[in-house]
C-alpha cells in the first residue's frame, strides 16, 4: 500500500530533482574531477526523496530504490572498465617510450655546483643556475661549499664537498 501510495505523489519536480541527481552521478561516473557532479547530484537525489516521500516508511523505500539503482550503475561502470569499452578521456595512454617519472639525469654526473643552503644530509644546490635538491653521504656539508655530483638515483642526486686536493 505504501508504494501505492508513493507512486501518487510523484511531481513533476521529483521527476525533474530525480533525472537532475542521476545525470550528474552519471556524469561522475565517466568524467574524471573533484566530485562536484557527484556531490550536486547527491544533493538532488535527497531533495527528491524529502520532496516525493511523505512520510518515513516511504522516504526509506525511495532511499532504497535509489540505492539499487545507483548500485546497477556501479556494476555498468566497472564492467566497462574490465572490458575496455571506457571513454579515451579516462584511459592513459601509453608510448612507445613507455612512462618515465622522472627526466634522466646522468648528465649532471660529475658536475661542480654550489651548495645553496647546508646540507644535513639533504639540501639545496645550483648547477650552473640549475637549482636541484641534493643529498650528501651522510655529512654535513656547509652552505656555500663547492660540491661535485657522484651519483645519480633516479631523481635523487648524491652529492660530495670538492676538496681542491
Amino acid at each position: 500500500m505504501e508504494f501505492i501510495e508513493l507512486i501518487s505523489n510523484i511531481t513533476w519536480l521529483s521527476i525533474i530533482l530525480f533525472v537532475i541527481g542521476m545525470v550528474l552521478v552519471i556524469i561522475e561516473l565517466y568524467v574524471p574531477g573533484i566530485g562536484i557532479p557527484g556531490a550536486v547530484g547527491g544533493v538532488s537525489l535527497i531533495a527528491f526523496i524529502i520532496v516525493t516521500g511523505q512520510n518515513a516508511a516511504q522516504r526509506i523505500i525511495l532511499a532504497g530504490i535509489i540505492l539499487v539503482i545507483c548500485i546497477i550503475l556501479f556494476v555498468i561502470f566497472f564492467t566497462l572498465l574490465s572490458k575496455k569499452r571506457l571513454p579515451k578521456s579516462l584511459i592513459l595512454e601509453t608510448s612507445e617510450e613507455g612512462y618515465s617519472g622522472t627526466s634522466d639525469m646522468q648528465f649532471l654526473l660529475g658536475k661542480v655546483g654550489t651548495a645553496l643552503s647546508t646540507c644535513r644530509p639533504a639540501g639545496n644546490a645550483d648547477f650552473d643556475g640549475m637549482k636541484l635538491d641534493v643529498v650528501s653521504r651522510g655529512e654535513y656539508i656547509e652552505k656555500g661549499a663547492t660540491i661535485e655530483v657522484i651519483k645519480i638515483e633516479g631523481n635523487r642526486i648524491v652529492v660530495k664537498e670538492k676538496t681542491d686536493a
